[in-house]
C-alpha cells in the first residue's frame, strides 16, 4: 500500500511539540499531544488544544479516536469517537475529551492525548426511493438482533 502525504502546519503554541507518530510499525494511528495543561473533572468535557493544523488530501478523512490505555486506566475517552476532521478543514485539531473516571484527570502538554488515523472516504450518491428493497431484519432496529451470540451445534 502506498503512502499519502498530509500536511501538517504548527501553530505557534504547538511549538516544541513531537508531531502525530505511529508508536510502532504496525500501529493503524498516530498520537496526537496534547499543546495545553487542563484538568478534567469526572464528567467534564474539554476540547484539548493540540497545536497543530492539517492539509488532508480530498478523498480521504481524519478519524481521531481514543486510546485505550486512557480509556482502561483513567476513564477518559475520546466524547464524539472517532472525531471526523474533513479534507477541506484547515483550523486547528482539537481533540473533545470527557472524563467518565471518579477522580480529575490532568493533561499535561505533550501527553498522548488521542490517536489520528487517516482514511479513504467513497463519496456516495443519495437517491430518492419510494420503497427499499427487502431484507431479512426488515426494520428491526435497537436490539432486534438479540443480545448473546448464538452457540454453534
Amino acid at each position: 500500500m502506498s503512502e499519502i502525504a498530509v500536511q501538517i502546519q504548527t501553530l505557534p503554541h504547538g511549538r516544541g511539540l513531537n508531531p502525530p507518530a505511529r508508536a510502532t510499525s504496525g500501529a493503524a494511528g498516530a498520537d496526537l499531544a496534547a499543546a495545553e495543561d487542563v484538568t478534567i473533572a469526572p464528567g467534564a468535557v474539554h476540547a484539548v488544544a493540540t497545536g497543530i493544523a492539517l492539509a488532508i488530501p480530498d478523498g480521504f478523512e481524519g478519524q481521531v479516536r481514543p486510546r485505550s490505555g486512557l480509556a482502561l486506566k483513567h476513564g477518559v475517552t475520546v466524547l464524539n469517537a472517532p472525531g471526523t476532521i474533513d479534507a477541506d478543514y484547515r483550523g486547528e485539531v482539537k481533540v473533545i475529551l470527557i472524563n467518565h473516571g471518579p477522580e480529575p484527570f490532568r493533561v499535561s502538554r505533550g501527553d498522548r492525548i488521542a490517536q489520528l488515523v487517516i482514511a479513504a472516504v467513497t463519496p456516495v450518491r443519495f437517491e430518492h426511493a419510494e420503497t427499499l428493497t427487502e431484507t431479512g431484519r426488515g426494520q428491526g432496529g435497537f436490539g432486534s438482533t438479540g443480545t448473546t451470540a448464538k452457540r454453534g451445534g
